[in-house]
């Protein structure tokens, strides 16, 4: 087997700084290839994470920084909820309404001679059910005016429409008029009913 020999004396400069430059080359590719990539690797890596945390971060601060305006929002609403249901009484409820407005005529001075609930319906919410009442009465336009000024002091919804005033004839030196109008209250449909009650329209 034939030996190489290299006399290093005799070669090239470019060729001597090749050679002695091999190992140094190696030992650079081998801390590239072993230590550099990799960590350059995971330092992506983790950059990427923490940007995805720092995106996370930002959102849960906007959200937290929301929270006071928010809470508040829902006091509002709840508070207004509560309203709402104070206006609405549950059906059970009703005939002691309409029982209150009955008796504000008659501390207005007016004679009731007819009050007749109607049938309750659907209001066109669909959340609520109207309950008319066809009411005729006597008296004054003042004991008329002091008692529609009572029911708007009621924490309850009434409305009055189709007032009709007619036949005034004197009494003691005052104009009796013969009233007549339809009162209407409405109560509250009970969430288990309002799917079936929608339904059925």
């Amino acid at each position: 087997m034939a030996k190489l020999n290299l006399d290093m004396k005799n070669l090239p400069a470019y060729a001597r700084i090749l050679i002695g430059s091999v190992p140094s080359i190696a030992i650079i590719a081998l801390v590239l290839f072993l230590l550099i990539m990799p960590k350059n690797k995971e330092i992506r890596v983790l950059e990427e994470k923490i940007s995805k945390q720092e995106d996370e971060i930002a959102k849960n601060e906007a959200k937290a920084a929301k929270l006071p305006e928010l809470t508040l929002e829902n006091e509002r609403l709840r508070k207004r909820l509560s309203e709402l249901k104070q206006q609405l009484p549950e059906e059970k409820e009703v005939s002691t309404l309409l029982k209150q407005v009955s008796d504000l005529a008659l501390r207005a001075g007016l004679k009731i001679s007819l009050w007749k609930p109607g049938t309750k319906k659907v209001h066109s919410s669909g959340i609520v059910y109207e309950i008319p009442v066809q009411v005729q009465l006597s008296g004054s336009y003042h004991s008329l005016g002091y008692f529609f000024s009572s029911l708007t002091r009621l924490s309850r919804i009434v409305n009055i429409s189709d007032i009709k005033v007619a036949d005034p004839k004197p009494e003691k030196g005052i104009a009796v008029d013969s009233i007549s109008f339809i009162a209407t209250t409405f109560s509250a449909i009970p969430e288990e009913e309002i799917g079936k009650v929608g339904k059925g329209k």
